[in-house]
């Protein structure tokens, strides 16, 4: 089979397309033919050793949809033919790879195998962040930094359908701004054009953002922690831009405020949560009230130009490898 493998760390250069052995399906585990695999900024930061790297040689990949092509020992469901998505360890840029039943999920009839794939990860990402850590009630109001991108453009759509009151998206672009208004946000901020702190003060009458979703780190951050309204809950999914500051404990209990982090591998070593809130996103997603925005589709062999979309801050959306 072909496969996207890395072995050595280093930039986009380092994803070479190779034939490997395909693999065996073992106790508990099934084999997919990958019809779309998700590519998310984790897979960059393994690529070049900044983030849970796996031994060398590795396959990138942690997400997939396509169809189950073989079945291990002691597996019932899903059948052989099963059309599936898969949350993996490792292994999704290939033309097959091995997912573990407890991760994997069936995809309806309604959705395609590059919706569902664009689906997982970042939907996931954007659901777990607003509700379990967010803990999101009807009536406030949410701020989504880089709202353009694959988690902030599910999280738009996810915060209105959880009855957010106010929805507040940041991006760099008029077009892209123009993208996050058509998923339902309330308000825009071009971050580069004005302060986006100032702004979502005057937007909420001085009040602040209850819940921020904020990946980038440094400064954003800071600003991001200047217009949280007392009690407002902080979420970090992400430090893009490698900059780290210090917590002033003493601004957080003063209002009452909080700052959480999400991590996906939390949800994933959890079964019955990462099949719960992901049967709900498939449920919306199926019956059309969450959009999946795909921005491009690359061939497998295409892996290296895809990440330097990607790292080049180029993109809105989800982008996909298809085999």
């Amino acid at each position: 089979m072909r496969a996207i493998q890395v072995t050595e760390l280093g930039g986009p250069e380092v994803l070479k397309l190779v034939e490997l052995p395909e693999p065996d399906p073992g106790p508990g585990e099934v084999l997919i033919r990958v019809a779309a695999a998700g590519i998310n900024f984790t897979d960059t930061l393994r690529r070049t050793g900044h983030r849970l790297t796996p031994p060398l040689p590795h396959v990138p990949g942690l997400e997939v949809a396509g169809t189950v092509a073989r079945i291990g020992p002691g597996v019932g469901e899903p059948v052989v033919g099963t059309r599936v998505l898969a949350w993996l360890p490792g292994g999704g840029y290939a033309e097959m790879c091995l997912a573990s039943t407890a991760t994997v999920a069936p995809v309806p009839d309604a959705l395609s195998d590059q919706q569902a794939a664009a689906l997982q990860a970042q939907g996931l990402t954007a659901y777990h962040c607003l509700k379990t850590i967010g803990r999101l009630a009807p009536g406030e109001t949410v701020l989504v930094h880089a709202a353009a991108g694959g988690v902030g453009t599910q999280a738009i759509q996810q915060a209105r359908i959880m009855g957010a009151e106010q929805v507040i998206g940041t991006a760099s672009t008029d077009e892209k701004l123009a993208l996050v208004r058509s998923l339902g946000a309330t308000a825009t901020i071009n971050y580069v054009a004005e302060s986006f702190g100032e702004r979502v003060k005057e937007l909420t009458d001085g009040r602040g953002a209850d819940v921020i979703l904020e990946a980038v780190g440094g400064s954003v951050f800071e600003e991001s922690l200047q217009c949280l309204a007392p009690l407002g809950r902080l979420v970090i999914y992400g430090t893009s831009s490698g900059q780290r500051r210090q917590l002033d404990q003493d601004a957080l209990m003063q209002e009452s405020r909080s700052v959480g982090g999400f991590y996906m591998t939390t949800i994933r070593a959890q079964p019955q949560l990462l099949h719960a809130s992901l049967n709900e996103l498939i449920g919306w997603a199926a019956g059309g009230q969450l959009q999946t925005v795909i921005g491009s589709v690359y061939p497998l062999g295409e892996a290296a130009a895809a990440h330097e979309q990607m790292e080049a801050r180029q993109t809105t959306g989800k982008l996909l490898l298809v085999p």
